[in-house]
C-alpha cells in the first residue's frame, strides 16, 4: 500500500511584515502565512488563497500540505486558520512543519448524522475531540450515528470508534452527544385561563376601588 500523498501548494517568502503587508498579500489574491517548527526560526509565506481554500475543502482543516517554498518542499501541517467573521474570506493561516511518520496532535471535528426517536431533543456537548495520530493519516471528522437513538442514550469520548494508529487523548468520560426526552411545553389554553383569571381579579378590585370612592364622595 502506497504512503499517503499531501496536496501540493506553492508558497513564496514574504519580506514585508505588518498589518499593511498583509493587506496588500489579501489584495493579491493571497494569504499571509507563518511557517515554524522543529527549531527553525519562523518564516513569513503567501499562497494562493483560492487553492489554499480548495486543499481545506477537500482535506479538512488539519490538512497536511506539501509546501513548494520557492522550490524547497516543506511538509506542513495546517495548523490554525483566521477566517473573517463577516466576509468568510481567509484572513492568515499558521503552518507547523512536520516529518513523514510523525506523529502530531490535532483537534478532529464531530459531525452528528441520523435521527433521534421522536419526543427527544439531541445536544451535542463536544465539537471537537483531540487525538494524536500520525501526520498524513489525520482522520477528517468523527461521524456520531444518532439514528434511532431512544432518550437516554450517552456517546462519550471512549465510545468513539478510533482508525488504526490513531489516539485518543480527550478524556475518555468527556459526553459527546447526548438524546434526553423533549419536555412538553405549556399548554396555552392553561396559559390564557390564568391570565383571564388574574385579569377578573384585577376588575375586581378596581370595581371595589370605585364603589369605596363613590361612597366617600357621599
Amino acid at each position: 500500500m502506497a504512503a499517503p500523498s499531501a496536496p501540493k501548494l506553492t508558497a513564496t517568502l514574504r519580506e514585508e511584515k505588518g498589518k499593511g503587508a498583509a493587506r496588500r498579500a489579501r489584495r493579491a489574491g493571497n494569504v499571509p502565512a507563518v511557517i515554524y517548527g522543529h527549531g527553525e526560526a519562523p518564516r513569513h509565506l503567501a499562497v494562493s488563497a483560492r487553492d489554499f481554500a480548495a486543499i481545506l475543502r477537500h482535506n479538512g482543516t488539519n490538512a497536511v500540505i506539501d509546501l513548494d517554498i520557492e522550490g524547497k518542499s516543506q511538509l506542513a501541517l495546517t495548523k490554525q486558520v483566521d477566517v473573517h467573521p463577516i466576509k468568510s474570506y481567509i484572513e492568515h493561516a499558521d503552518f507547523l512543519i512536520v516529518r513523514r511518520g510523525e506523529k502530531v496532535t490535532v483537534d478532529v471535528v464531530v459531525v452528528v448524522e441520523g435521527e433521534a426517536q421522536g419526543g427527544t431533543v439531541v445536544t451535542q456537548d463536544s465539537n471537537t475531540l483531540q487525538v494524536e495520530a500520525d501526520a498524513l493519516s489525520i482522520p477528517d471528522q468523527f461521524a456520531v450515528s444518532v439514528e434511532g437513538a431512544e432518550a437516554g442514550t450517552s456517546v462519550y469520548a471512549s465510545d468513539i470508534e478510533l482508525p488504526a494508529g490513531v489516539t485518543m487523548l480527550t478524556a475518555p468520560e468527556t459526553l459527546v452527544v447526548a438524546v434526553n426526552e423533549a419536555k412538553a411545553a405549556a399548554e396555552p389554553e392553561a396559559a390564557e385561563g390564568d391570565a383571564e383569571a388574574e385579569g377578573g381579579e384585577d376588575a375586581t378590585a378596581d370595581s371595589e376601588g370605585g364603589e369605596a370612592a363613590e361612597d366617600a364622595g357621599e
